[in-house]
């Protein structure tokens, strides 16, 4: 029996399913906002809310498990990137470290005061290609 055991599929395998979270949670963090369909939407929730939940507790283990289930591609810097960082030229960073920072930084002060629930699912109607029904999933203000 397969009680409790519940897996979100959607015809992918799991290192695809996989990315495909990554790289929506990464998107809903830079963007605040995406449109998806309201079957991951509802699956990536899950994962965007125990990220902030993650991001709150603001400790090294907690940002280690953050890239780990983001899958950030964290290369260390040189020594000249370093220093840059140190002054505030933050033109060099990859992507994947500025969602890193907005999390720990802007997102986790807005949602200090909550205890969950940080995004909202908003329907918009059906997909002109397959009548897929969409939606816009965000981040609360």
């Amino acid at each position: 029996m397969r009680h409790a055991k519940r897996t979100f599929k959607v015809g992918r395998t799991g290192s695809h399913r996989r990315a495909m979270i990554a790289n929506m949670v990464k998107a809903l963090i830079e963007n605040e906002r995406i449109e998806t369909t309201v079957t991951k939407a509802k699956e990536l929730r899950r994962h965007a809310d125990k990220m902030i939940t993650c991001a709150k507790k603001n400790t090294l283990a907690s940002k280690r498990n953050v890239i780990a289930a983001l899958r950030v591609a964290f290369n260390p810097l040189t020594s000249k990137e370093a220093r840059q960082a140190k002054s505030g030229n933050t033109n060099f960073h990859s992507r994947d470290r500025l969602i890193i920072h907005k999390l720990f930084g802007e997102l986790r002060e807005r949602f200090a005061p909550r205890n969950g629930g940080y995004t909202r699912i908003i329907r918009k109607g059906e997909r002109v290609g397959d009548s897929a029904p969409t939606c816009y999933i965000e981040y609360l203000k």
